[in-house]
C-alpha cells in the first residue's frame, strides 16, 4: 500500500509538469525541451535554498520564477533572434545543466534533515488527531503519508483552478488564440512574440514547481533527476487526451493530471511485478507507444463498427 500511496502521491505532483507541457505542447504547438532542465532547476533553486534556512513556501516560489525565468530566455530567444523554437530549447536545456550545478554547488542535495511541505503536512495530518495510521482503499497506511497525498492533490487541483480562470481572461484567451492563430492576433495589433513568451514562462514556471514539489517529497535533489521528464510530460497529456476525449480546456487540464497518476501507477505496477530498474526508460517509453497509438487505433475501431453493423 505504500508503493500505491507513494506513486500516487509523486503522479499528482508531476501532473504540474503535465500541466506545464499541455501548455507548450498544446496550446501554443511549442515543441519547447526547456522542460527537462526547469525540472531540475526547480528542484535545484528550491533544495539549496531550503538547507541554507529558508521558508520551505518562499523557496518553492523562488524556484518557480527562476523555471518561469528560463522558460522566458526560450521564448525570447525565439521570438526576439529568430532561432528555431525546438533549438531554442535545446540551448536553454544545456545551459541549465551548468547552471544547476552551479546552483547546487555539487550533483546532490539531501533535504532529509530539513523543514520540507511533506513536513507541514505530516504536522497536519498529526493534528487531526486520528493516530499514527488510518483505513485507505481498506488497508491500514500511516496518517502522515495519506496526509501528504491530500494536502499535493488539494494543492494540484488549486493550481488547475487557477489555470482555467486565468485562460479565460483576456490575457489567456489572447495566449490561446495565439497558439492557434498567430496571424490573427498580430493583425488585432497584439505581440504573438510576447505571448509566446509569457506563455513559456508559464508552462517552466510549472514545471519548477513539480520539479521542488517532487524534491521535497523525494527528500533529495539531483542534477540528473531531469532526465526523461518532458516524455514523461508529453505520455501524461497524451493519455489524458485519450482518457476525456474532448477538447475543451477544462476536460485538458483535467485529463493531464489523470493522465499523470495512471502512468506513474503503470509504472508503480511494472516495479512491484518484478521489473529491472535498469529497463524503466525502455518500459516508459513502451507506454509513451502505446499512448500514441492508441487514440488512432481507437478511432478505427470506432469508426469500423458502424460500418460493419451496416453491412449486416
Amino acid at each position: 500500500m505504500s508503493l500505491v500511496l507513494s506513486a500516487l502521491t509523486i503522479g499528482i505532483i508531476l501532473s504540474l509538469l503535465a500541466l506545464g507541457v499541455l501548455i507548450s505542447f498544446r496550446i501554443f504547438t511549442f515543441p519547447d525541451m526547456t522542460a527537462e532542465g526547469t525540472v531540475t532547476l526547480g528542484a535545484a533553486v528550491s533544495a539549496a535554498l531550503i538547507v541554507h534556512g529558508y521558508n520551505p513556501a518562499v523557496a518553492t516560489a523562488i524556484a518557480v520564477l527562476a523555471g518561469a525565468a528560463a522558460g522566458a530566455v526560450t521564448g525570447i530567444l525565439h521570438t526576439r533572434f529568430k532561432i528555431n523554437g525546438l533549438l531554442s530549447g535545446i540551448l536553454v536545456m544545456t545551459a541549465l545543466y551548468s547552471i544547476n550545478l552551479h546552483i547546487m554547488g555539487r550533483s546532490n542535495i539531501p533535504m532529509m534533515s530539513v523543514a520540507t511541505f511533506v513536513t507541514w503536512a505530516g504536522e497536519l495530518g498529526a493534528a487531526t488527531g486520528l493516530g499514527e495510521t488510518v483505513r485507505f482503499l481498506g488497508r491500514p497506511v500511516p496518517v502522515n503519508d495519506l496526509a501528504v497525498l491530500t494536502v499535493t492533490l488539494l494543492f494540484v487541483v488549486a493550481v488547475a483552478v487557477a489555470l482555467l480562470a486565468f485562460f479565460r481572461t483576456h490575457l489567456g484567451t489572447a495566449m490561446r488564440a495565439t497558439g492557434d492563430n498567430p496571424q490573427m492576433i498580430r493583425a488585432l495589433g497584439a505581440s504573438d512574440g510576447n505571448m509566446i513568451t509569457a506563455g513559456l514562462a508559464l508552462s517552466n514556471g510549472l514545471v519548477a514547481l513539480a520539479g521542488a514539489l517532487l524534491a521535497q517529497y523525494q527528500g533529495f535533489a539531483d542534477v540528473q533527476m531531469g532526465i526523461g521528464m518532458l516524455v514523461w510530460g508529453l505520455a501524461s497529456v497524451i493519455i489524458g487526451e485519450a482518457l476525456i476525449g474532448t477538447g475543451k480546456l477544462g476536460h485538458l487540464l483535467a485529463g493531464a493530471i489523470f493522465g499523470s497518476v495512471l502512468f506513474r501507477l503503470l509504472v508503480a505496477v511494472a516495479l512491484r511485478w518484478g521489473l529491472d530498474p535498469n529497463d524503466l526508460k525502455l518500459i516508459t517509453a513502451g507506454f509513451v507507444f502505446l499512448a500514441l497509438v492508441s487514440p488512432g487505433l481507437i478511432k478505427k475501431l470506432r469508426l469500423r463498427t458502424p460500418t460493419e453493423a451496416r453491412h449486416a
